[in-house]
């Protein structure tokens, strides 16, 4: 019997720090992703894809979104674009999106730079720097982290291992 309680101490405890917003905040940090007041809305965004297609913030409504800010000249963006691709590969695609966004206007030469990384992330133009400024984008690479609701909940600036199993591990239950 005393086994039993215990057992169910500990699964409370667990339970406890599972819901404990501290905890979401504790595993983003560990992750080297600062966190970003609570209750702010991330700007929409209505940006044409290399393809031009229309692409809106809107529309991912419901999933978890990785946005990151890049550009072909940036040496840490091609360091961690592998990384995105590999991740983007792991996540349920129903529950995750990850866009990236470019103020490049060089489309043939960003086509060049994925092709070269053998990476098909899709791509998106801010051709007016209009969503990097909304987004306070000031280095290269910027990555920002929106809820499922279309909150802003966290940023990184400089490049992270984001194929990393902890990474995916937080990802994934910021998804459920």
């Amino acid at each position: 019997m005393h086994t039993r309680a215990v057992g169910g101490i500990v699964l409370a405890l667990v339970l406890g720090l599972v819901a404990d917003p501290v905890w979401a905040d504790d595993l983003l940090t560990a992750l080297h992703i600062a966190r970003v007041s609570p209750g702010s809305a991330a700007a929409p965004f209505d940006l044409k894809t290399l393809d031009g297609r229309s692409v809106q913030l809107a529309d991912l409504q419901g999933k978890l979104v990785l946005v990151n800010f890049w550009a072909t000249w940036c040496g840490p963006c091609k360091e961690e674009m592998p990384a995105f691709e590999r991740l983007r590969q792991k996540l349920d695609p129903g529950r995750f999106a990850l866009l990236t966004i470019t103020t490049d206007l060089q489309r043939d030469g960003i086509k060049h730079f994925l092709t070269n990384l053998n990476v098909q992330l899709p791509v998106l133009f801010d051709e007016d720097q209009d969503i990097s400024q909304a987004y306070l984008v000031r280095a290269l690479p910027t990555t920002v982290l929106i809820d499922r609701q279309g909150m802003l909940v966290g940023r990184a600036v400089g490049p992270r291992d984001w194929d990393a199993p902890r990474t995916v591990r937080v990802l994934q239950g910021m998804m459920q």
